[in-house]
């Protein structure tokens, strides 16, 4: 080999860009004054491409692999130095280097709400959110028009307008669809299709695809989501009436473990309470019976008596009931209930002594007295 062989050698440049980054998708490959020798070596990996640029124009265009830089391998960059006849001296270029590999969870969102009209809800608005894979399929068309001489180009500088481009097409597709609120959640794979479909176009203007667009979450306003919640519960909850039957026996059993109630006669009138409500919840969640004939027309029988009159007791300053006068009776018969405890039921101006309420007073006369103790002789006959 000779002196200027080896000398030539030396000056052969490697072209190649490693990247470290996992949000760059253009990078400029930097030489001093742009000076590249002819000859020089060209590597490019997969994922990548490499686009020579001279003097403003897009020359030619390298897909992955190794190259010798020479005329015979780059013909559009001949063409404009006009190297009609071979080359074999140091030119001037630049090289940008290309990722066309995926760039995968890119996320898009709604700044503000939708308003749409929805055929349960009427007027409402929503908030979306999802990701898309956003992957470069043009090198040439994506640096023309997006890049420009942006040496370090990464996702960051282009995921505001494409978040745009995709928010604007998801409310007309939304708007289009008419699908209820409440079912979106089941249509999230058929909106981010047809949403894919609607903007495939826009992106390979810049030189771009969209190979995967997700929907992850719809939502209604917070005020909405907690009128909904509170809807739920009463389609949880069911039969009211009976939720409230429930509701007042809890609360007798909490009335009863009370400690300012009196003590073992409270827990008493607690227990024997409770156990009055629940035998009259039992009756009233007793389902109808199968066969059991319908309730007559209106008109065909009289009316049914009035319901029977309910009492509230008053124990230490606490309420308990409403209890009807079958409980009442069997609480005063075992000594739980005084004359001197306050009652009141509706249509009642104000509490009363049950002693002072002509219907609870029968009950106090009628009970009898207490037993004798152990050891009574037992009286004369004909006493």
């Amino acid at each position: 080999m000779g002196l200027w062989d080896k000398i030539k050698g030396e000056f052969i440049d490697i072209i190649q860009w490693t990247d470290p980054s996992s949000d760059t998708m253009v990078y400029r490959f930097e030489r001093y004054g742009n000076e590249i020798k002819y000859g020089a070596k060209l590597t490019v990996r997969e994922g990548q491409a490499a686009v020579f640029i001279n003097e403003g124009q897009i020359a030619d265009v390298f897909a992955p692999g190794m190259y010798e830089l020479k005329t015979e391998n780059m013909p559009i960059l001949t063409t404009l130095k006009g190297w009609k006849y071979g080359f074999n001296s140091p030119f001037k270029a630049e090289v940008y280097f290309v990722s066309t590999r995926r760039f995968t969870d890119q996320k898009w969102g709604t700044k503000n709400p939708i308003m749409l009209r929805d055929p349960e809800f009427g007027p409402i608005r929503l908030r979306a959110f999802g990701t898309y894979v956003l992957r470069v399929i043009k090198p040439d068309v994506f640096i023309k028009e997006i890049v420009g001489t942006d040496g370090h180009f990464t996702t960051n500088e282009i995921t505001d307008q494409l978040r745009n481009i995709v928010v604007t097409r998801f409310a007309d597709a939304l708007a289009e669809s008419k699908i209820p609120a409440l079912d979106l959640a089941a249509n999230y794979n058929e909106i981010g299709d047809q949403l894919l479909d609607k903007i495939q176009s826009e992106m390979a203007e810049y030189g771009l695809e969209l190979s995967k667009l997700l929907v992850e979450n719809i939502s209604l306003p917070p005020a909405v989501e907690e009128a909904l919640d509170k809807r739920t519960s009463m389609g949880v909850i069911g039969n009211m009436q009976q939720y409230q039957q429930y509701q007042m026996g809890t609360a007798i059993g909490d009335a009863a473990k009370n400690e300012g109630m009196g003590g073992l006669a409270a827990g008493g009138l607690g227990a024997g309470m409770g156990i009055g409500m629940a035998s009259q919840m039992a009756g009233a969640i007793q389902p109808q019976q199968p066969g059991a004939a319908p309730p007559p027309m209106p008109g065909a029988m009289p009316p049914p008596p009035p319901a029977a009159a309910q009492y509230f007791v008053a124990i230490n300053g606490q309420q308990v009931g409403p209890f009807s006068m079958d409980v009442l009776r069997q609480q005063i018969q075992s000594g739980n209930v005084r004359p001197d405890y306050h009652v009141w039921k509706q249509g009642m101006a104000s509490w009363l002594p049950a002693g002072q309420v002509p219907e609870i007073a029968s009950l106090f006369s009628a009970t009898p007295p207490p037993p004798p103790g152990p050891g009574t002789p037992p009286p004369p006959p004909g006493a």
